[in-house]
């Protein structure tokens, strides 16, 4: 169906005065015995394009027209709002493609989020999800553009995998057999079902990342990751989006470098492309949003050493729910208070204590911990985790025995440590929870299109 978009309509001036033929669906309706107006949107913009109907010019306006949620088609003519000076179309001709009944969910002005969560189908038509989903492909696309400008090579890891990267044990199961009691064991069961071993959901496509580091030098990943988390909290979710660059001859400063240039760029890049999205965020979201994230693009980031962050916590004036000691893995309470209350600007925190880390983290020269960092940003929390891997055969293997861990699982990656082993680097970035950040959204269910959590899905 051959149709000019709005946003082209409502940037382009020299369209005015032109005959077109637009579509979208209802978003406001105003009728009266002479005049009609409608706010027309069709999904490329925020903005609603104004159709003005002149009844007395025979402009003939279908009941079903004028309801919300209704999708059309309109001919008209291009012109100018003498009131705002922005582009609306003098309509001749008005077909409705589809009529919306009066149950139409979005009646209502004004719904709250956790309303709209239960809708996930229809929500994606109001202004806060239209704008939430524009910046999400923006923000995408600032990724793949910022790793291929630099050469990196972009792979397609395993969704379903043998190992546990996390070594963590919350994968999800796939399997063909589901329940049976025909089987005496554990082992029977896996060895007649599909792989003919135990396998899952990838949590992470590190591992197989890390071997295309060891023959093109430098990867990322962008896919989907699941973690079998029983965590009902705002900023978790079983199904996420995951940037996972991987890179050869890269030490953990190299790492932290990286880290930070491609978030001020994701940043910079969504402030530039999406102004009218920013300052919706602004008025109905976050108050200073614009603010927090110049301030981002603009500053150094803080690196602060585990061991002094937790004696800053200690020193804290603050009633945590959680108590703070050495060798404790920080909730986020304790990230958001050393982002946003000691240094007010996202924060590297390294040299982690190696028993809280996982098992592929290079160890430091201490004995006690490994070369990892988690940046922590205001208002998030933890936003990317990353380390230098363990580059040394011995070392891995002793970490992974600690652990619990099988060989058999892992000999793929181990065999990286025997054949030209290098220094390498890699990170994790949560992609929804960077579009919290840019956006001021406080839940992650709000920036994921089909959220999956603990006993909710559909």
């Amino acid at each position: 169906m051959k149709h000019t978009e709005v946003k082209e309509i409502m940037s382009n001036p020299e369209l005015v005065g032109s005959f077109v033929t637009v579509c979208g669906w209802v978003r406001t309706a105003r009728d009266s015995k002479n005049m009609a107006f409608l706010a027309l949107n069709d999904g490329s913009t925020l903005n609603h394009l104004q159709i003005v109907i002149d009844k007395n010019a025979g402009v003939n306006l279908p009941p079903e027209a004028a309801k919300l949620g209704a999708s059309l088609k309109i001919e008209g003519t291009v012109v100018v709002n003498p009131n705002n000076g922005s582009a609306e179309i003098d309509a001749k001709e008005i077909a409705v493609l589809g009529v919306c009944p009066e149950d139409y969910p979005l009646q209502k002005k004004f719904q709250k989020l956790e309303t709209l969560r239960e809708m996930p189908h229809i929500r994606v038509r109001t202004n806060t999800f239209n704008a939430v989903f524009r910046v999400r492909s923006v923000m995408a696309a600032a990724i793949h553009r910022y790793f291929q400008e630099r050469g990196y090579i972009y792979v397609n890891t395993p969704l379903i995998t043998g190992s546990d990267c996390e070594g963590a044990g919350e994968m999800f199961k796939v399997t063909t057999i589901g329940y049976s009691d025909a089987y005496k064991n554990a082992d029977d069961y896996y060895a007649d079902d599909f792989f003919g071993k135990k396998a899952g959901l990838s949590v992470s496509g590190q591992l197989e990342g890390e071997v295309m580091a060891m023959a093109m030098g430098k990867i990322y990943t962008f896919g989907p990751s699941f973690r079998a988390e029983k965590s009902n909290t705002l900023r978790h979710v079983a199904e996420f989006w995951h940037v996972e660059p991987e890179i050869a001859f890269a030490e953990l400063p190299d790492l932290i470098e990286i880290a930070e240039d491609m978030m001020k760029y994701i940043i910079r890049d969504y402030m530039e492309k999406c102004p009218e999205e920013l300052k919706f965020f602004e008025e109905r979201f976050e108050k200073g949003l614009t603010e927090k994230l110049l301030n981002v693009i603009n500053n150094d980031f803080a690196i602060v050493d585990y061991t002094d962050a937790i004696e800053l916590l200690k020193k804290a004036d603050a009633d945590f729910e959680y108590p703070v000691e050495w060798g404790c893995d920080l909730q986020s309470e304790h990230e958001r208070y050393i982002t946003e209350k000691i240094y007010k600007k996202p924060v590297f925190l390294i040299n982690y204590p190696k028993g809280i880390k996982s098992f592929y983290m290079k160890q430091n020269p201490d004995g006690k911990t490994v070369a990892a960092t988690d940046l922590l940003v205001p208002g998030v929390g933890e936003i990317i985790g990353g380390s230098e891997r363990e580059a040394d055969l011995d070392k891995l293997v002793k970490a992974m025995q600690d652990k619990g861990m099988s060989m058999d699982d892992y000999g793929d990656y181990l065999a990286l440590r025997k054949y030209g082993s290098v220094p390498h680097s890699g990170f994790g970035l949560g992609f929804e929870r960077v579009i919290m950040y840019c956006t001021g959204m406080s839940n992650i269910r709000d920036v994921i299109f089909y959220p999956r959590t603990v006993g909710n899905i559909r």
